[in-house]
């Protein structure tokens, strides 16, 4: 029976204990799945043993500058685009319409929809970060969303959630950066708009991430929590470049 979660299936596999370094040199090639990525003239295998290929040349060339900047020992915590890849290809492309539909469910609670009470300081930085991106998806998407005032499930019109359920990507790679984004940002919203380029990646991080750094600056900083952004920050740069790589 496959697993229920194709994405978390994939992310386990590539979850593996540092080695040495054993290549020389890096370099990419064309190939029947697309652009592959070699390591002295040797294919890299996902974790199912499917060849890592991708479907554009420059983003075959930046997972390889990823391997030719790995130290002695490698790190595959600093290898973002290589481990989303590998998710891309043993499991988003496996079941795409599973994935997707994960990603419309994040449109029945997205982040953006619930917004504090007080202070009126962050009530207003919720204001200026989230609502360009609602007003976005009325217009682009036809998608019209009511917000609310705190954390009670609000149902949302099922327009609203179809047309925006029609924008998330078909394709595998774009799917599987969509889908990344959404979970790092807890914001379906947020990846699309990032996806049909109404936000950088710096803009829907910074949208995301409204509440935390508010709490933060009252409270003091954390270098834990700062420590995992930054790793986070890190996965939902490689999904902005794929999208940026194979866009059209």
């Amino acid at each position: 029976m496959p697993p229920k979660n194709p994405i978390e299936a994939a992310r386990r596999g590539v979850r593996s204990a540092r080695r040495r370094r054993f290549y020389v040199r890096t370099s990419t090639i064309p190939v029947a799945e697309g652009h592959a990525v070699r390591l002295d003239d040797k294919p890299i295998m996902t974790p199912a043993r499917r060849i890592l290929a991708v479907p554009a040349p420059v983003l075959a060339a930046a997972i390889a500058a990823e391997w030719d900047s790995q130290p002695e020992v490698l790190d595959p915590g600093k290898m973002p685009l290589t481990r989303l890849a590998n998710v891309i290809i043993d499991g988003v492309s496996e079941r795409p319409h599973a994935v997707a539909a994960e990603v419309a469910k994040y449109l029945t609670s997205d982040l953006l929809f619930y917004r504090a009470a007080n202070p009126p300081a962050l009530v207003e930085r919720q204001r200026l970060h989230w609502d360009p991106v609602l007003s976005w998806a009325g217009e682009a998407l036809g998608a019209r969303f009511e917000p609310t005032v705190g954390v009670t499930h609000v149902a949302q019109p099922e327009n609203a959630l179809k047309a925006a359920s029609s924008a998330i990507p078909d394709d595998a790679w774009r799917l599987g950066a969509v889908h990344s984004i959404t979970t790092l940002t807890g914001s379906a919203l947020l990846a699309l708009a990032l996806a049909c380029g109404r936000l950088s990646a710096g803009q829907a991080w910074q949208a995301a991430n409204v509440d935390e750094d508010w709490n933060m600056e009252q409270w003091g900083r954390d270098e834990l929590v700062l420590e995992r952004r930054a790793f986070r920050f890190a996965e939902l740069n490689a999904a902005a470049t794929v999208l940026r790589c194979v866009a059209g």
